[in-house]
């Protein structure tokens, strides 16, 4: 049986949607989902309790699909179960996203848990290599989406971001630790010209059983109204929310979306 922890965001709604049973849907207190009721909520204090209630239920597998903010602990609050773990929490609280969550997925499988990615739930989350859209693009675009890679590869050495807006070879915008639709939302409010493009890649190298890059139709509009061209993700590597609104919604507002493959 499947534990679906889960964040905000549509995925867990779309990972949930996509399985055969019903997984015990579960969330972390402070990031509960808003696209799917969980039936169980727990303190990271708690996480040695929280494991033990997942045996108990018959719970052999674990998926994490949304965003969690990242937790405080309350010394105070740290249960008897929870007490072991505290060295690996604290050490996973002071790195980045990518370190955070190798950390716990290596606390899950000691406790015997195998856990699995949501696109291995849901494979079709993930898109193939193509242009998916009518506008294809140009010249500058592939030289902007080559650009886009090098930045965000540079970007994982820190483990910060997993995208990035280029312009004619230059970086306009990197995602730091407040997302890229903080991002882009900063590009649509100081615009400093036209053209460029959105990339979105993993860093290379991360966990990629959690935290994986996503966009969806939300994104599409950001990406319009920052006044940006078109969309590249990696191919096998970003999850498409709304896969037909996004191509769609892209096709409404004259935008790119091309699934690149590195």
């Amino acid at each position: 049986m499947l534990a679906l922890i889960a964040g905000t965001g549509r995925l867990p709604h779309e990972v949930a949607g996509r399985l055969k049973a019903r997984p015990l849907i579960c969330a972390l207190h402070g990031s509960e989902p808003d696209y799917v009721d969980a039936e169980l909520v727990f303190r990271l204090e708690h996480l040695g309790s929280f494991i033990e209630r997942l045996k108990s239920a018959d719970i052999t597998e674990i998926c994490m699909a949304g965003a969690v903010a990242r937790p405080h602990i309350d010394p105070a609050a740290i249960d008897a179960a929870t007490l072991p773990l505290v060295p690996i929490l604290q050490a996973a609280l002071g790195q980045g996203d990518d370190g955070a969550l190798r950390a716990v997925i290596q606390i899950f499988e000691k406790s015997g848990f195998t856990v699995r990615a949501a696109h291995d739930v849901a494979p079709d989350l993930l898109l193939a290599e193509g242009v998916l859209t009518s506008v294809q693009p140009g010249e500058i675009d592939k030289a902007d989406a080559a650009r886009g890679a090098e930045v965000v590869t540079a970007m994982a050495a820190v483990d910060v971001g997993q995208s990035c807006a280029i312009r004619n070879r230059q970086a306009i915008a990197i995602e730091g630790q407040f997302g890229t639709q903080w991002m882009l939302n900063s590009l649509a409010i100081r615009p400093d010209g036209e053209g460029g493009l959105l990339y979105k890649a993993p860093k290379p190298g991360q966990e990629r059983r959690a935290d994986l890059p996503t966009i969806g139709p939300d994104t599409v509009e950001q990406v319009a109204q920052a006044a940006l061209s078109g969309i590249v993700i990696e191919a096998g590597g970003v999850i498409v929310l709304e896969r037909d609104a996004v191509v769609d919604a892209c096709d409404r507002l004259g935008l790119f979306l091309w699934v690149r493959q590195v």
